[in-house]
């Protein structure tokens, strides 16, 4: 076989013609964050240059794809609010796109690579490869595939065959070193002797993932080509398969690579799909908004400014460009998630706010009867709730003692807040209370001077009242929370709080 030449790869945005990208998870497990954020620069590059991206799931591997998995993976699209132009429930003029609908494609480009002589059929078996991958190793040199079956002739594969071994399709890599420019590296360069010839096809007949992803990429015209680090060294193989698929009139040509920097979690190691923070279903049940989300993991390899960590998603579209990605691991970093989140929550309006609070207010999040929930009381609190929430979930515990008969005594609030004396200055705050205008401003005054009769500042003189109505020390604003609860419940709980502390 002649080496085609290596063709220059395409710069389709320099000729002004929209780009094509795409996502191709697989469907095993609940989506991760590092696939989300895979998905999230596609679909960010493709909206950037009104371009196109096509959602197209790998499934393949029959014994670890599952149908559920590929339900969470089309739900996560939605609630991230990633759409897709072609693929699943969509459609499009490249369809069907699973896999596993498309395995006459594998097996026809398949047997054209290996008429050309392309790719040719292996017979050795795992135990041959092992010992003369030893043997390589022993003597210091690549212990990749050493080309055994390269060049067999007729009569030796008729041989193998009447020993009844079954041969793998490999692919025919080029005696030639490979450069490629990488949009988020830079030029990178691989040496023949470090990409040797790989399997395409197995003993069955199913095709590998080194075939059916550089097929699909050709047949549904990928422009360009933004995935994980982990996947830069299958490049120069797909590159040169991508020659051949030229060559035989399967593709156009080659598309553009950008290998997006590795996420890293707790220990400064690649956050895997196994690490509990990886897992996307978690940031949903705690609730966090998909806006917050997008931010945040847009952060992961990229900026929109040296000053500026908070933005939409609009924005992100806006000023998103590849070249600004960042080659070095990100690390990712919950509390700074969190605080994200937290200003998104900031950033809607209060009537939204409480719409989106509204799954935490019912079973089985809240621990109170559905009767006992006050919409009109909840819609008081709100304001006040969504300066102090970090996501969603939190909203709860931070409400639950308007629904509750009584409080939820933290122990540890008990213990801190209600020291000695705390009693007497409980008498005299209930007395002040009484007799107080039921408000904020009012109660706040009551409070300060029931403080001031035993020689406390209101910051001391507040904590008993507020581990007694809230049952714990940190919370909403308490003078707020106070008025909203009401005189009645207000009073019955400071006297349950004396009643515990005289017994």
């Amino acid at each position: 076989m002649v080496n085609a030449p290596s063709p220059k790869l395409s710069a389709p945005l320099e000729q002004g013609v929209p780009p094509r990208v795409r996502f191709c998870p697989s469907p095993t497990g609940n989506p991760h964050v590092g696939l989300v954020r895979t998905a999230l620069f596609n679909w960010a590059f493709a909206r950037h240059h009104q371009g196109t991206l096509v959602f197209r799931i790998e499934d393949t591997d029959a014994a670890r794809d599952s149908e559920e998995s590929y339900g969470q993976l089309l739900d996560s699209m939605r609630w991230l609010g990633l759409d897709w132009d072609e693929g699943p429930e969509t459609g499009g003029p490249h369809a069907p796109y699973r896999q596993s609908q498309r395995m006459d494609l594998y097996k026809d480009v398949a047997e054209k690579l290996l008429a050309a002589g392309y790719a040719y059929p292996c017979y050795c078996t795992t135990e041959e490869l092992d010992a003369r991958r030893d043997a390589a190793r022993a003597a210091g040199k690549p212990s990749g595939y050493d080309g055994h079956c390269r060049d067999l002739g007729d009569e030796q594969k008729a041989a193998y065959e009447a020993e009844g071994r079954t041969s793998i399709v490999r692919f025919r890599m080029p005696d030639e070193a490979i450069t490629f420019t990488d949009l988020v590296r830079g030029d990178i360069t691989v040496q023949p002797e470090n990409v040797p010839d790989y399997g395409i096809v197995r003993a069955n007949g199913a095709p590998l993932y080194t075939l059916v992803n550089p097929v699909d990429d050709a047949l549904m015209e990928i422009t360009h080509v933004l995935r994980g680090e982990d996947l830069l060294s299958s490049t120069p193989r797909q590159i040169a398969l991508y020659r051949a698929l030229i060559e035989l009139g399967i593709a156009k040509d080659t598309p553009a690579f950008g290998h997006l920097p590795y996420v890293m979690g707790e220990g400064n190691k690649k956050l895997s799909k196994r690490d509990p923070q990886a897992s996307l279903n978690l940031y949903r049940e705690r609730g966090f908004l998909p806006e917050g989300l997008i931010n945040y993991l847009s952060l992961l390899g990229w900026s929109i400014a040296e000053d500026r960590d908070i933005f939409g998603r609009d924005e992100l579209v806006a000023a998103f460009d590849i070249a600004d990605v960042n080659a070095n691991p990100a690390r990712f970093d919950l509390k700074k998630a969190e605080h994200i989140n937290a200003e998104h929550l900031r950033m809607l309006d209060v009537k939204t706010f409480t719409e989106a609070c509204g799954p935490w207010l019912k079973a089985p999040f809240a621990p109170w009867a559905p009767e006992a929930f006050d919409a009109e009381q909840f819609a008081e609190i709100a304001p006040h709730a969504q300066t102090r929430v970090t996501v969603l979930s939190d909203i709860t515990a931070n409400v639950d003692f308007l629904f509750l008969d009584e409080p939820v005594h933290d122990e540890a609030s008990w213990t801190k807040a209600m020291k000695e004396g705390s009693d007497a200055l409980l008498v005299t705050a209930r007395a002040e209370l009484t007799a107080a205008e039921w408000n904020a401003e009012a109660l706040k005054t009551a409070v300060l001077t029931a403080g001031e009769k035993h020689g406390l500042k209101l910051g001391k003189a507040q904590a008993p009242v507020r581990v007694a109505v809230t049952g714990r020390t940190v919370g909403l604003p308490l003078f707020e929370s106070l008025e909203i609860l009401g005189r009645e419940k207000t009073i019955a709980r400071i006297d349950a709080a004396l009643a515990k502390l005289a017994a």
